[in-house]
């Protein structure tokens, strides 16, 4: 077995010195490529420096124009507030009229339970039941329509 440990290997950094001289020798090159570069873009530069007002104007229109796009379009714009509001007032509305038939239908519910005249009432209706001594006339069924077989072929 093998205990040896591992020394890291040691850099040694350039001398700031080295640095320094090849900073000084290359500085006219900067120098000349510094000024090429201010030559080549100072139009341009004095350019947008005179449009500013400009640019600044139409990137306001910009932000405003996809402003008003997002809030009427987006995700939760007026179109879709619009919408959603419609539905809320539909169902609503659905919910009161299912509400009073419910309402409409406890009142019915109760009425068989404890009132003795609905209780009669819907026994004559529905069981065709009578007090003794009367006559019930109950109409037939109308006869089902039949409609003719049309072959649509022989036409």
């Amino acid at each position: 077995m093998d205990l040896r440990i591992k020394r890291p290997e040691i850099r040694v950094l350039p001398k700031a010195r080295r640095g320094l001289s090849a900073l000084v020798e290359h500085a006219p090159e900067a120098e000349a490529f510094g000024q090429q570069l201010t030559k080549n873009l100072r139009p341009a530069f004095a350019w947008l420096y005179g449009a500013r007002r400009r640019l600044a104007t139409g990137g306001v229109a910009v932000v405003t124009v996809w402003l008003f796009l997002h809030v009427m379009f987006g995700a939760n714009g007026m179109v879709v507030y619009r919408q959603k509001r419609a539905e809320y007032q539909n169902l609503s509305q659905e919910i009161d009229q299912l509400q009073k038939e419910n309402n409409r239908y406890d009142a019915q519910i109760k009425a068989l339970q404890t009132d003795p005249e609905t209780i009669e009432k819907e026994a004559r209706e529905q069981l065709h039941y009578a007090r003794p001594g009367e006559v019930i006339y109950v109409t037939p069924a109308p006869p089902p329509i039949v409609l003719p077989a049309v072959n649509a072929a022989q036409r």
